[in-house]
């Protein structure tokens, strides 16, 4: 997957630009304030109709504006091809999305453009609430298995009905085995789904983290959402009088985890934040590397400030392990020369300086 043009209209102080990007590592320098990051916001626009800087649309469109308009061509396989995709976002109502000249839906957006944003809200992996992570871990199933969608919408339609009975403070005994027995099966296919995702995601999670961190052995796990030594069925009826009261499911796929340890401890208490930014990296990494491995086509990579938080060694460690995919990113920062020097001369690279919210000469 690449993007080999893009337009942006209308986001944040980007009236329109156009450039071309490079298939491997294209650098976007430029001063605080002078729209580098706005353009990853934008093929994050392209990818999924929404920032990750902000869930208002009307933070992301510019000033006194309707709406933000992204365009690209696109090889969504990896087969030489370049094909139209374009989103626009309204600062009321809902994205429209146009590929090859028809209408789709968020998902197939989804499958077309799988991105990985690497940013400093990636550190919330470690330092965040569950929701984060399940969100990470069930990005990669979704892309691993047709099938999770569907499992995913069913089980979210069984939790909703499920919680509200429970708030009605009343529940016919009979309705709620019905509800408990809905909830098991989607529930016990989710947690499989997971565990054989994250199977194929650990070693390749080792192998980034053994690049990055020569040395540092970190652990990935996983909970279920449940107390492991009984089965969700027995789980539900032990704790219904609990949920009844507090008026929602308390067990269950919706409360999944992912757990990293350093020697035993918590990576988020035990690291430094440096290290910090390299562990949840190397996740990204790693499952940016599985998705190719699984697909036979790359991940496009979205990654903000990169020099900050890494010293001088383990940017240079970062670089290498980017060079080694074939993965296109685009790469912020305040001045390229700090990346100028991190990569091999055979490395396909492009640089653009943006000022003002215009894209200056290619450097």
């Amino acid at each position: 997957m690449s993007i080999s043009k893009l337009q942006i209209q209308r986001i944040r102080n980007i009236s329109a630009i156009q450039f071309e990007p490079v298939p491997g590592i294209n650098i976007i320098s430029g001063e605080n304030g002078s729209g580098k990051t706005s353009i990853l916001e934008a093929i994050n626009l392209l990818g999924l109709t929404r920032s990750f800087r902000t869930s208002k649309a009307r933070h992301l469109v510019q000033n006194d504006q309707a709406s933000a308009v992204v365009f690209a061509s696109i090889d969504p396989m990896a087969q030489g091809l370049k094909q139209s995709l374009g989103v626009e976002r309204p600062v009321e109502g809902e994205a429209r999305i146009r590929y090859e000249g028809q209408d789709i839906d968020l998902s197939t957006l989804a499958e077309l453009i799988p991105l990985q944003v690497i940013n400093s809200d990636t550190f919330l992996l470690l330092e965040g609430s569950p929701a984060v992570r399940r969100q990470f871990l069930d990005w990669g199933v979704f892309h691993a298995d047709k099938t999770f969608i569907q499992l995913w919408r069913g089980f979210r339609r069984v939790l909703k009905q499920r919680n509200t009975l429970l708030k009605c403070g009343k529940i016919d005994n009979q309705l709620r085995q019905v509800w408990d027995r809905e909830f098991v099966a989607f529930a016990d296919q989710l947690t499989r789904l997971r565990r054989e995702y994250l199977s194929l995601l650990k070693p390749e999670f080792e192998a980034v983290v053994s690049q990055l961190l020569e040395g540092m052995k970190v652990e990935l796990g996983f909970t279920a959402g449940w107390d492991k030594k009984r089965p969700l069925d027995e789980v539900l009826a032990v704790n219904f009088e609990r949920d009844l009261r507090q008026g929602f499911t308390g067990s269950g796929p919706q409360r999944a985890d992912l757990r990293l340890k350093v020697d035993g401890h918590s990576a988020a208490e035990r690291l430094s934040r440096g290290q910090k930014k390299l562990v949840v990296s190397a996740l990204k990494l790693a499952q940016g590397a599985l998705f190719q491995r699984m697909n036979s086509r790359p991940c496009i990579y979205l990654i903000d400030d990169l020099p900050s938080e890494l010293d001088a060694h383990h940017g240079e460690l970062f670089c290498k392990v980017l060079e080694q995919s074939s993965n296109q990113c685009f790469i912020t920062c305040v001045d390229a020369s700090a990346l100028r020097a991190q990569w091999q001369p055979q490395t396909e690279k492009a640089t653009f300086r943006i000022a003002d919210g215009s894209i200056v000469e290619p450097m």
